[in-house]
């Protein structure tokens, strides 16, 4: 992985208190570096095996073609040069408004609650914020997947819609929409 194409963060916890624990998710916490880097033509088959393991759905082509060329709105979670995970987002400009929408973002279950997630919502964060021209920043939620819920929640994000029958092929089909809004649109005054 080119250094040039990644942006890093090294956690580093207590050491001490890893101490005489032989519990492993607390040794890995201890010393972890977790990179985001580009997805690329070389490394796009990572992210869709990654994708068909993490996610209850399966995504096409054309969603592969269209990350492709997604730039700083696609990049792989890699744990200690492991890939872990990815985020897939893509801007929509529909309702009259700017909005970011995250079409993926997933971690392997054996990686999660590490901060790998916490990682890629922040690469979110900073790109709305660094173009300060969003709206917004939605995705959908299988309604049953409480633990996205609140993941999501704690960086400001609330369920402002249920869409009913949203997937097709798994159950249950409905959708939250979750939204963290980044601005409002004042409608112009009545003359």
């Amino acid at each position: 992985m080119a250094a040039a194409s990644c942006s890093s963060v090294v956690l580093q916890g207590s050491l001490l208190a890893t101490v005489g624990f032989s519990s492993s998710s607390r040794r890995l916490r201890a010393l972890a570096k977790i990179e985001l880097g580009d997805v690329t033509p070389h490394n796009i088959k990572q992210l869709k095996l990654l994708n068909q393991v993490v996610f209850p759905v399966s995504y096409n082509e054309k969603f592969y073609k269209d990350v492709l060329e997604a730039g700083e709105l696609a990049k792989i979670a890699y744990y200690n040069d492991v890939v872990v995970g990815a985020v897939c987002c893509r801007v929509d400009t529909s309702e009259n408004s700017r909005r970011l929408y995250i079409m993926t973002l997933g971690c392997l279950y054996a990686y999660r609650r590490l901060g790998v997630g916490s990682v890629m919502v922040k690469h979110v964060l900073d790109y709305v914020e660094k173009k300060g021209n969003f709206d917004s920043i939605f995705l959908h939620v299988q309604v049953n997947n409480e633990g996205a819920i609140d993941f999501y929640k704690k960086f400001g994000f609330e369920i402002v819609e249920t869409k009913k029958y949203y997937y097709k092929r798994i159950e249950p089909a409905d959708a939250h929409v979750l939204q963290k809004t980044l601005r409002t649109h004042n409608p112009p005054a009545a003359q």
